[in-house]
């Protein structure tokens, strides 16, 4: 591969979701810091685009609109002349798919770098062995080894996620029409992209009431459009009460950043989230309802010094079937006892609390 000095108009892919994306940022760090002559763009889904807008590292933001302009085989033809026509000399393809392995092949881009797999990783000029199933690694750290393959050695892994002005005002018009400020609410995100990681609704029912009895604080239900149903669910089986906001549905991913850089504390199933609240210095704790190789609190743990987890017992499963997943179906040893003492620890240490 060339040395670094040569690459001069670099490419990222990262297309995947919330926590994938602010995962690579200390890579894309310290790809700016090794290629200070290096023009470096990045390629995301339009879901993610607020999580890299006004990223100083980065110098130009593509999206692939696979709803939109890059839709069916005309969209993709649309978005390999778009690539074709910033004539990048190198492409890292952090989400290594058929359609993104075969996008750069064909805007010829010489030097294509990323994770080989049975995704067509055969288009790769320069392919690596993917040791991500192993989990033996943080994947901010997994994003890191990639550049080890154009001299880059290890960087911090230190989070970026930048705020938009306009969820910045939303954030603040909320809180006021709801009498808070900063610090005066919990957040609790419920939902996944897998069931299987979700802790029982009726975890989180009493966990809610709980938190409410015991501290001054509001609780606020936070979850993409999917998620309402589940939310729903769990204000149905909580007690009534003021304390509870319900947002579910209702914030675009920008003013969910702002809305966590304010929070007391996020209370989240394993998902993107928790990555977004470590990223803004925020206080949280994931639930880990998994541990298996590859999808383990060790992967995908949030990073940070207010970062908390808690896991199932070791070898504990979660039974899957083809029809889905109910409470009942779920081997979690995740009390709610365990999340109030861990709030508690948490809050001893910042010393901002009220318990009635």
């Amino acid at each position: 591969m060339k040395t670094p000095a040569t690459f001069k108009n670099i490419l990222i892919v990262r297309t995947d979701r919330i926590g994938d994306v602010v995962l690579t940022t200390p890579a894309i760090k310290a790809l700016s810091q090794s290629y200070p002559g290096a023009r470096i763009s990045v390629l995301v889904a339009p879901a993610t685009f607020d999580l890299v807008n006004g990223n100083p590292y980065l110098d130009n933001i593509l999206v692939d609109d696979r709803q939109g302009r890059h839709k069916g085989v005309l969209g993709f033809l649309r978005l390999v002349q778009e690539l074709r026509s910033k004539k990048y000399d190198l492409a890292i393809i952090y989400h290594t798919k058929r359609r993104y392995n075969l996008a750069c092949g064909l805007a010829g881009i010489p030097c294509r770098l990323g994770y080989k797999n049975e995704k067509w990783g055969f288009l790769l000029t320069h392919p690596l062995k993917d040791v991500r199933p192993s989990g033996q690694k943080h994947e901010a750290a997994y994003c890191m080894d990639v550049l080890k393959a154009i001299g880059i050695a290890d960087g911090n892994l230190d989070l970026f996620v930048p705020l938009q002005k306009d969820a910045e005002t939303w954030v603040v018009h909320w809180m006021r029409e709801n009498n808070l400020r900063s610090n005066e609410f919990i957040v609790i995100h419920p939902g996944a992209s897998d069931p299987a990681k979700c802790w029982p609704a009726a975890n989180f029912a009493l966990l809610m009431g709980r938190l409410s009895e015991r501290y001054a604080l509001k609780i606020v239900l936070i979850g993409a459009g999917p998620t309402m149903p589940l939310a729903d669910e769990i204000l149905h089986q909580a007690r009534p009460a003021p304390e509870f906001l319900n947002l579910t549905g209702k914030t675009s991913v920008a003013q969910m950043v702002s809305l966590l850089r304010r929070s007391r504390l996020l209370i989240s199933n394993d998902s993107g989230p928790v990555h977004v609240a470590a990223g803004v210095g925020g206080s949280v704790i994931s639930l880990f309802l998994r541990d298996q190789p590859g999808i383990n609190p060790e992967r995908w743990k949030p990073l940070g010094p207010r970062s908390y987890i808690l896991c199932n017992k070791p070898g504990e499963k979660i039974k899957s079937e083809a029809k889905g997943l109910s409470n009942e179906d779920k081997l979690c040893s995740i009390k709610v006892e365990d999340v109030l003492k861990l709030t508690e620890q948490i809050f001893q240490k910042d010393n901002q609390y009220e318990i009635f």
